[in-house]
């Protein structure tokens, strides 16, 4: 660990003060502190185990399929969008210009991550240097593949972190594998053929739901204030004892199967934290 004398330390602090003596932009002097884990957790990090139970979704049967269709048929709009662009010397619109950003390459990365959420039930975490060696390509080339994907709206990435052993006082952290998700953006379904386009919802079913709503406000405009309140509050709570008492139900089927503490539950872990968390020191 790097040490400084206090001749050194004022030195510095005075200098970062002075500013820049060429005109330029004053720059922040670093301390020369290590990170306590040797490398910085990423911004927008969360603690792996806290949320991947409601970021993971098992896909259905044949949707991995449809989304690398989807993936493929966008590839080649890409493609002609730039020549018809360039032919009719026109620019293209940002939506378009998103589109045409999507390579072979990406396509390639998007495959694998498909691959894994099929066999895997929708838990995809691979690292970079996975992702490389079973695309084979670049390390730098799937990372690029994966910015695109991400910026078009095929895929979901979620920076992880993870506590880690170490010497002094104080919580330890170290950046882990990403999350990802696949999803079929909107901004490409208009440049889809209409049976790979989602299905609309149904008419009758819009109207259902909109006039469910109505009758709920119209009830809830009938009674006092103190009635109104309640009600939202009553509901509220119901949603969130349904929840407690299915994960509850879940938890002793499991603990039939396979006895253990129920201190030791992974229920009482995820009521001691919640999603997102991140490092607090």
């Amino acid at each position: 660990m790097a040490t400084y004398s206090l001749g050194e330390a004022l030195a510095g602090a005075l200098g970062s003060r002075g500013g820049n003596k060429g005109g330029g932009p004053r720059r922040k002097a670093r301390s020369g502190a290590p990170h306590p884990t040797g490398a910085p957790v990423l911004r927008d990090s969360v603690e792996a185990g806290t949320f991947e139970h409601v970021f993971f979704v098992a896909p259905a049967k044949g949707e991995t399929d449809r989304l690398l269709r989807a993936a493929r048929r966008i590839l080649d709009a890409g493609r002609q969008l730039r020549s018809e662009a360039r032919r009719q010397g026109r620019a293209l619109t940002p939506a378009e210009r998103l589109i045409t950003t999507l390579t072979a390459a990406s396509v390639r990365v998007f495959e694998e991550i498909l691959t894994l959420a099929r066999l895997n039930r929708g838990r995809v975490f691979p690292s970079y240097d996975y992702l490389a060696e079973a695309t084979s390509l670049g390390r730098a080339t799937v990372a690029r593949g994966l910015r695109i994907l991400e910026a078009i709206g095929f895929l979901v990435r979620q920076r992880r972190f993870k506590r880690v052993e170490g010497d002094g006082p104080g919580p330890r952290y170290e950046q882990t594998s990403n999350a990802y998700r696949a999803f079929l953006p909107r901004i490409v379904q208009a440049y889809l053929p209409r049976w790979m386009r989602s299905a609309p919802v149904p008419d009758d079913v819009l109207q259902q739901e909109a006039d469910r709503k109505e009758e709920m406000d119209f009830m809830l405009s009938r009674l006092p204030l103190r009635e109104q309140a309640r009600a939202m509050v009553d509901g509220q709570l119901g949603k969130v004892l349904a929840r407690l008492g299915a994960a509850i139900e879940r938890q002793e089927r499991e603990s039939q199967n396979h006895p253990q503490p129920l201190l030791d539950s992974p229920i009482k872990e995820k009521m001691k934290r919640s999603w997102p968390s991140r490092p607090t020191s």
